[in-house]
């Protein structure tokens, strides 16, 4: 990959609930909710035909798509999730590959096939986030 790279960031947002199972959670292992903030954010070294590093609209929307497959979900009962503790960093990783295989699909359109990297950051509030930034 290039030592420069050209991005953008999409934004929505999730509201779930979950538990976790370990000590180390502490009160977090019985049920509580959460509403994250979620960026994902493109990269790629050049930009494409149109000057952009993808569909701005495309991004919003495949996003949204991805968010919408557990919105309002207790994500305890989800069988994607069984026997998984649903961390902020577990759930990066997740919107990131889901996203990763929207891109490979076409779903961001043809543009999207130059994009070298998505990062996906969760806002648990305004003094803590985790992110998860993998390759394409």
């Amino acid at each position: 990959m290039e030592d420069t790279l050209f991005s953008i960031t999409v934004r929505d947002h999730v509201m779930i609930a979950h538990s976790f199972r370990g000590e180390v959670f502490g009160p977090a292992q019985r049920l509580h909710g959460a509403t994250f903030l979620v960026d994902a954010r493109f990269k790629r070294p050049d930009l494409d035909d149109d000057n952009i590093v993808v569909d701005i609209g495309l991004a919003t929307e495949q996003l949204h798509a991805v968010l919408s497959e557990f919105n309002y979900s207790n994500l305890d009962d989800v069988p994607a999730f069984a026997g998984i503790n649903t961390s902020t960093e577990f759930l990066a990783k997740h919107i990131a590959d889901q996203l990763a295989e929207r891109v490979h699909a076409g779903s961001l359109g043809e543009g999207a096939r130059g994009l070298t990297a998505i990062e996906v950051t969760l806002h648990e509030s305004h003094v803590a986030w985790a992110s998860y930034e993998r390759q394409l």
